[in-house]
């Protein structure tokens, strides 16, 4: 057997506990136009959507290219119950986010602690930090895509462009899951694709302490989670949101798997 290598991140599990069924969906976007002054529902709005970087220009006009050292995946602002997240850094980064008339303002950040050998993306994430601390101006302009400006104390001006979160796209609150997902996949009879490979899972139960209590039997999944990108030979725990699905084809899953965070992850090594 070859040594294995284990990361498990430190979050409190104790937010395992479901959603609800019956709580009601997210409040719909609330729309701003063009005007300066955000509406009382903004909160609420920023919320509904997923902020992708798109534009980024310092005072004197010039690009800020240190904030696209990731293409494939751009600096992504998330809004929650009086917080604000940032993604697709090396380190995920979050703090208080406060909103008074039209301003924001973003309070400490505070990140993991994760080293990357890829030093332009450090570079991203010190940027991001700086850039995004502290007051901003902002404009949120109604679309499809919809749009957010924000324009910092220096007079750096940088714009998102907003993807529905899929609460917004589901229009119901999800049950919160946990799903362990085996390091290879396996054959798997799907109905539409005859040479899928399915990935190997089972559900596994917590309490409120956090404290494994019980894990399902092992099965194929005869559908990908959304936003996981499973690698060969690494096993993972995942921290999931279930929706349901509506107007569901004969030949498809009732549920699509949302993921919210890798738990923990194990792979050989190797040596």
């Amino acid at each position: 057997m070859k040594p294995l290598l284990v990361l498990v991140l430190p979050l409190a599990l104790a937010a395992c506990t479901r959603a609800p069924q019956d709580a009601p969906p997210p409040a719909a976007p609330v729309t701003v136009g063009n005007a300066a002054t955000p509406a009382p529902g903004q909160a609420d709005a920023l919320a509904a959507y997923h902020w992708h970087l798109d534009a980024a220009t310092s005072a004197d006009g010039d690009r800020i290219a240190a904030l696209f050292a990731n293409p494939d995946k751009p600096l992504q602002l998330d809004f929650a119950d009086g917080r604000i997240a940032i993604g697709n850094t090396c380190n995920r980064m979050g703090g208080e986010a406060t909103f008074d008339g039209a301003r924001l303002t973003v309070g400490q950040l505070v990140s993991t602690q994760m080293a990357c050998a890829d030093a332009a993306l450090m570079a991203m994430e010190r940027e991001a930090g700086t850039r995004l601390a502290g007051g901003h101006a902002v404009t949120l302009v109604a679309g499809d895509p919809p749009r957010l400006e924000l324009v910092n104390a220096v007079g750096d001006t940088l714009v998102f462009i907003g993807a529905a979160t899929a609460r917004t796209r589901f229009g119901v609150a999800p049950e919160r899951v946990f799903l362990e997902v085996a390091a290879e996949r396996v054959d798997c009879h799907h109905p539409v694709m005859p040479d899928y490979r399915c990935l190997q899972v089972r559900e596994l139960q917590y309490d409120a302490a956090g404290l494994r209590t019980g894990a399902g039997d092992w099965g194929p999944l005869f559908q990908e989670i959304e936003g996981y990108d499973h690698q060969p030979g690494t096993r993972n725990v995942l921290r999931l949101d279930r929706y349901p699905r509506k107007d569901v084809p004969a030949d498809a899953s009732a549920v699509a798997y949302v993921l919210d965070m890798v738990v923990e992850s194990e792979q050989a090594s190797a040596d």
